[in-house]
């Protein structure tokens, strides 16, 4: 399951439990959503716009690890203790989001252990997709010959 499908993957009535926690937010372009180090207490599922995702590399400009877009989750570190963002996050062109309160999630996944267990796949396809990523650009801005790959892999 890619995010861009994490809505219409779960069954209906897991999307309506976790969309009647969504709040509709609105975020104008270069709007820093969270700082690598921070707490992490809320996510977004993308409806309109992108979001950069980057790095702290000490001694340089933040690199851009992967731009976020339609339907796609922004922030993870918000399902695992110790909920401190792992990335930094910055809108790209103007968002239009749904925004989850990740206490309210965590709690509604505790009480639905089969929601729970959707959620967390989900959730860790999306991680395993972005430390891909990040290895891949990495290697690509700062190894002697970059990744060799050409690809985001």
């Amino acid at each position: 399951m890619t995010a861009a499908t994490m809505m219409s993957a779960l069954p209906a009535e897991h999307r309506d439990r976790l969309m009647r926690i969504a709040r509709e937010v609105n975020v104008p372009v270069g709007t820093r959503l969270f700082q690598e180090g921070g707490q992490a207490d809320r996510f977004w599922v993308v409806r309109t716009g992108t979001v950069s995702l980057d790095m702290y590399v000490p001694g340089r400009r933040a690199p851009v690890i992967e731009t976020i877009g339609h339907g796609e989750l922004v922030g993870w570190s918000w399902l695992f203790p110790p909920y401190v963002w792992q990335l930094g996050a910055e809108t790209i062109s103007p968002l239009r989001a749904y925004e989850f309160d990740a206490v309210a999630v965590r709690a509604v996944c505790q009480d639905d252990p089969t929601l729970g267990v959707e959620v967390a796949m989900w959730v860790g396809k999306v991680l395993a997709h972005r430390l891909q990523s990040a290895r891949t650009r990495l290697l690509d801005l700062y190894a002697p010959y970059g990744s060799g790959t050409g690809t985001r892999g």
